[in-house]
């Protein structure tokens, strides 16, 4: 028997780690019923979060992950598409095919399919988000990041399209594009690290929890196939070498 509906439910992927884990508790705290997923619990949550282990690499894990949560809450409100792998910033000489297959497997082929599955389960709802977390590196980036920095443009223009098709259904698609924010050993930053920023400081995990509570808001619905870059001025930066 599904329990009723008295919160808004919201799925974040990789919501156990890194921004993910903070995206976890800043919804939590918000009111919403959080689920997040995950190929493993990186970090404890509060017991009112519940964890599904889930490699988004996987269709299956998906498939069992939405029906494990449409079976207890009957419906799917706000979907982040946080899990990604980062790890491959290789010379394109050095980096496997397999190795780049990996990065767009769960970086951009997972997030759609989150985004199919969370639509069918939001299916009868009359409010519904999907929240993209791309990256600077879609647009801006340096060398040997091409299968992260692919993945990420892959997530913009995913964000865009999904925008226009659901254009008959109440369900948002917004990207954010994230800089550098640093989730942990904030402390052991330097000077030049936070004055490079025109904000004057390195980002934190609040900054991205807070944009994505203003874009999962019902009432923020005239925002659609946005990409919001959250970087504290540094790729309007013109930068040279000296």
């Amino acid at each position: 028997m599904n329990k009723p509906i008295n919160k808004k439910v919201c799925v974040i992927t990789g919501g156990t780690g890194g921004i993910g884990y903070h995206l976890s508790l800043g919804f939590h705290e918000a009111g919403y019923q959080v689920i997040a997923l995950d190929k493993e619990l990186h970090k404890s949550l509060p017991e009112t979060i519940d964890f599904i282990k889930t490699d988004v690499s996987i269709p299956e894990d998906i498939q069992s992950a939405f029906e494990q949560i449409t079976a207890q809450y009957g419906a799917v409100h706000v979907l982040i598409n946080n899990a990604a792998i980062s790890a491959f910033s290789k010379p394109i000489s050095s980096i496997s095919i397999d190795e780049f297959d990996a990065v767009i497997r769960v970086n951009l082929r997972g997030s759609f399919i989150c985004a199919k599955k969370f639509i069918q389960a939001n299916s009868g709802q009359d409010y519904g988000r999907i929240i993209n977390i791309a990256s600077t590196r879609w647009n801006q980036n340096e060398a040997g990041w091409e299968a992260y920095g692919s993945s990420k443009g892959g997530i913009v223009s995913l964000t865009n399209t999904l925008a226009v098709s659901l254009g008959d259904r109440p369900i948002t698609v917004n990207a954010i594009s994230p800089g550098w924010i640093q989730t942990e050993g904030y402390e052991k930053l330097t000077n030049k690290d936070h004055a490079q920023h025109p904000s004057g400081r390195v980002g934190i995990p609040r900054d991205i929890v807070n944009a994505c509570l203003f874009l999962a808001d019902e009432q923020n619905d005239f925002i659609n196939g946005h990409n919001l870059v959250i970087d504290g001025g540094m790729t309007k930066k013109m930068i040279y070498e000296e």
